[in-house]
């Protein structure tokens, strides 16, 4: 039979802790600057009108906390509703109450919207009205972007404040300030350092994930063994208990992701698949996954598949619009066709090389005939002058000079033989002996 934890507390410690001033937030300095919207509304001398405000960031970045010290310090009648369970008959309530408030004070009230990404367009539609005529002034959280998710009349009224997801060194304050927090662990734990680095690691930004593991954390410890020491093991199996959405595996996020790009990378789609899996199970941001993919088509496909590109982008857009999780599909299909694709680094190779040779200060002047002719005193210059047109000639192109001199002759891009990059190393073979001049091509106009 398990023995009785040595420590409960009163509150689950992401409720204890939640800070009670926009100063006790950590990790969201840009959102929270000196005179931004967001210490404007709070500030409860700034009673006048005030811009209704969209807070987007992924989960546990304080979304919820920012809008309830909003409610708490800046003096406005504060009514709060969830998108999953409210209506447009809700909605129209609190905009009658709002204006009746509102007449009363000369002050309008503030409507904290959870989760407005689920709300449906006619529901969005009846927010419009209230908005528009400052009867409430909304401010809305949501995880997805609200270029896609919120109607664009309310969109356009509102201010957009970005959330980023907490560095690692904004979860170690939290852990920190939780372990001596009256109102957290109060100093009754010692944290080995393994275990914060553990914490964090799987935190994946989210203060509200990591301090939930730290009190699963805390309560293992003193449950299974009556430790008042939190180690990375005692993490571990919190993690397995209180984390399971996360990592079922015990593996970072991090790692996963890692093993995902590297199996379409090395041709393996059924590996792929199952990382893809992996992390659509753990509830990792489809988009997030969507723009990996589209880095890989461009470093790892390239133009051996120039098709790979614009398919990564449409699925990412696709994710975008119709979200998860019917998003699974369209990017399993990108999955599977970036992993059977042919593979080419030599387009990244060929960017790391140009970049490489302008900072070691290979640039020189730009060769006159290609100079622009568009303004006055240009020709004056000698701008243009010589300039071959290479529609005039039969293949379209012509022997003349490109390059600065300081990097004439230096080969960036050198196809390999995969896909379609074999053909284009075919054309590139013709078209340097053409401009080398070893091929002569006659004027159209001959």
């Amino acid at each position: 039979m398990p023995q009785e934890s040595l420590w409960k507390a009163p509150l689950p410690l992401a409720v204890a802790l939640r800070p009670q001033t926009l100063d006790d937030v950590i990790g969201q300095d840009r959102a929270l600057v000196a005179g931004g919207p967001l210490r404007a509304l709070a500030d409860p001398s700034h009673r006048g009108s005030a811009s209704s405000v969209l807070l987007w960031g992924p989960p546990g970045t304080g979304k919820t906390t920012i809008a309830s010290v909003i409610a708490r310090s800046s003096g406005r009648e504060f009514v709060e509703l969830s998108a999953v369970t409210a209506g447009v008959k809700d909605v129209r309530d609190v905009l009658a109450h709002a204006r009746t408030v509102g007449d009363t004070t000369g002050v309008a009230p503030v409507l904290f919207l959870d989760e407005i990404h689920r709300f449906s367009k006619a529901q969005q539609d009846a927010l419009l009205p209230g908005v528009e005529n400052g009867v409430i002034v909304l401010v809305a959280a949501t995880t997805e972007n609200p270029s896609f998710s919120v109607i664009s009349p309310l969109l356009s009224r509102s201010i957009v404040v970005t959330l980023a997801s907490l560095e690692p060194h904004d979860i170690e304050n939290v852990l920190g300030r939780a372990i001596v927090h009256p109102q957290g662990l109060a100093g009754a734990f010692e944290v080995d350092p393994e275990a914060i680095e553990l914490l964090v690691r799987l935190s994946g930004g989210d203060a509200r994930k990591a301090l939930g593991s730290l009190e699963a954390a805390a309560m293992v410890a003193s449950g299974s063994d009556q430790s008042r020491r939190i180690s990375a093991d005692h993490v571990g199996l919190a993690v397995d208990r209180a984390m399971v959405r996360y990592d079922r595996d015990g593996d970072a996020h991090y790692d996963v992701i890692s093993a995902f790009i590297k199996s379409v990378r090395g041709s393996d789609a059924d590996a792929a698949l199952h990382y893809l899996a992996r992390m659509i199970e753990a509830g990792e941001d489809p988009r997030f996954i969507a723009r990996r993919l589209i880095i890989l088509a461009s470093e790892d496909i390239g133009l051996a598949d120039p098709t790979a590109l614009s398919i990564a982008v449409d699925v990412a857009q696709a994710v975008a619009l119709i979200g998860m999780p019917e998003g699974r599909i369209p990017l399993a299909e990108a999955t599977i066709y970036l992993s059977l694709a042919p593979k080419s680094n030599r387009a990244y190779v060929a960017i790391n090389d140009a970049q490489a040779s302008i900072k070691a200060g290979l640039l020189g002047e730009v060769p006159p005939h290609l100079r622009d002719t568009h303004y006055q005193g240009a020709q004056a210059l000698g701008h243009g002058r010589g300039y071959q047109y290479p529609h005039d000639y039969d293949a379209g192109i012509v022997a003349q000079a490109y390059a600065p001199d300081a990097v004439r002759g230096t080969s960036f891009y050198n196809p390999g033989s995969r896909g379609l990059e074999g053909e284009l190393a075919k054309r590139q073979a013709a078209i340097r002996a053409i401009l080398d001049g070893t091929t002569h091509q006659s004027s159209t106009e001959g």
